[in-house]
């Protein structure tokens, strides 16, 4: 074992962990459910552009926060380093527990995909859902080196994939037959505000670069770079997917599509296209998951380290894998695949992720007053209105998630307080034998 982890990335993992992190089944269902709340095709494409553009500017501000503290933990590391061990702890906690449930998410996804390929398979979707996530420890243990190229080729194939799916669509939507509706009522204030939601949670996984800079190599230069353009990237093809949905599908038919891609599809190419969309599907998966898993276990690796959590999860092995917290992390998930309980993490991850963020964007502005003199490589552009936006709009998206979802958030605060409860517990019995002494 090694005591760090190994400073071999660039920007081209950077760029693949923001794209293969964001780019996936949520922008082939959300548009579905924007469209059912504003049935002009104008203002759907304004929104995912906004919504684009207001996540691009929360990764400007969070980039300073990731060149000024290039760790491993990403909001971790920021919300302690402002807030003190407590709330570090309490987002480190609750981003680690929502990763996990991502993970037995994605690998049922895997499954139930496959099997949607492969019907034979039906019976054992959690079987191929732990066979996936077994693999990709596998996968892990090889090294960062190879983890890394993995996410790299898999993204890019992804990448390419929705793609050639979008130009297709353009390309073929002349023959396709669209009728004419009606014109569209002015969208209510109400709706508006539930689609503008639905768009910025499709674009969730912009953040994953920040929990690596530790292992970049030149994270000042590459981090700024792999966040504006891997967000740039994401905005492109959330558009043009939208353009192309649009071309095919009657607004009354998009509003109703619960996976709109696939009804694009079907009438495209018959029966065949929604094979071709569980397809795009399945293949956006694998770099999902990698990401995912490697994140998790920076998350582990980083509150271990800091002597938070077990000591043993921030072993680091010769090849850059944290073992120990990859090894955690794989089994929490699995066991969450065969419970089903990630079911419930999962919904309520989305008030875990909105209060994470808001933290974080209020580190920024706190660590901007209390340390202004810290070196920052990159600062946010247009400071301090940009960060002002970003929190605002972050707090805005908490209330709305807390106030539309009692239930979930109250569970999400109670699985916030079991972990800061087990934390007390644990710092206690670890002074007990020093105050006998």
């Amino acid at each position: 074992m090694t005591v760090g982890l190994r400073r071999i990335l660039g920007l081209g993992f950077g760029l693949a962990v923001i794209v293969g992190s964001t780019l996936g089944i949520g922008i082939l269902r959300a548009p579905g459910l924007v469209a059912g709340q504003i049935s002009n095709p104008s203002t759907i494409l304004v929104l995912w552009l906004v919504g684009g553009l207001y996540t691009l500017v929360g990764a400007i501000c969070l980039a300073e926060l990731g060149t000024m503290l290039p760790q491993a933990g990403g909001y971790y590391v920021y919300a302690r380093r402002a807030f003190g061990d407590v709330v570090g702890f309490a987002v480190g906690w609750t981003d680690w527990v929502t990763y996990c449930a991502v993970l037995g998410y994605v690998s049922i996804g895997i499954g139930e995909f496959t099997a949607v390929l492969v019907p034979s398979l039906s019976p054992f979707v959690k079987v191929v859902a732990v066979a996936a996530l077994v693999g990709l420890v596998g996968l892990q243990l090889a090294g960062i080196r190879v983890s890394s190229r993995f996410q790299e080729a898999t993204t890019a194939i992804k990448f390419a994939a929705f793609l050639a799916v979008v130009i297709a669509a353009l390309v073929l939507a002349p023959a396709a037959t669209a009728s004419a509706s009606a014109p569209a009522p002015a969208p209510s204030l109400v709706g508006v505000v539930v689609a503008l939601q639905a768009v910025v949670i499709t674009y969730g996984g912009w953040q994953s670069a920040l929990y690596f800079t530790e292992e970049d190599r030149d994270p000042d230069r590459n981090l700024p770079r792999s966040m504006i353009a891997g967000v740039a990237s994401v905005i492109v093809v959330y558009v043009l997917v939208n353009m192309a949905l649009l071309a095919v599908l009657p607004i009354p038919d998009f509003a109703r599509s619960t996976l709109p891609a696939a009804d694009a599809a079907q009438i495209l190419m018959g029966d065949r296209g929604r094979q071709v969309i569980t397809l795009l599907s399945l293949v956006s998966l694998p770099p999902l998951l990698n990401a995912i898993m490697m994140i998790g276990t920076r998350i582990l690796f980083a509150m271990s380290r800091d002597g938070v959590l077990w000591r043993r999860a921030a072993e680091v092995t010769a090849g850059g894998t944290p073992m120990a917290a990859t090894l955690t992390t794989t089994a929490v998930a699995v066991v969450l695949i065969a419970s089903g309980t990630f079911q419930k993490l999962v919904a309520i991850a989305s008030i875990f992720l909105v209060f994470n963020y808001s933290v974080c964007c209020l580190a920024l502005l706190v660590l901007r007053v209390r340390e202004p003199e810290h070196p920052r490589p990159f600062r946010a552009w247009g400071y301090p209105w940009s960060a002002v936006i970003v929190l605002a709009g972050a707090a805005a998206f908490l209330v709305a998630a807390v106030i539309g979802d009692t239930i979930n958030a109250g569970e999400a605060a109670a699985v916030m307080a079991a972990g800061l409860l087990g934390r007390a517990i644990v710092a206690r019995r670890r002074l007990a034998p020093a105050a006998q002494g």
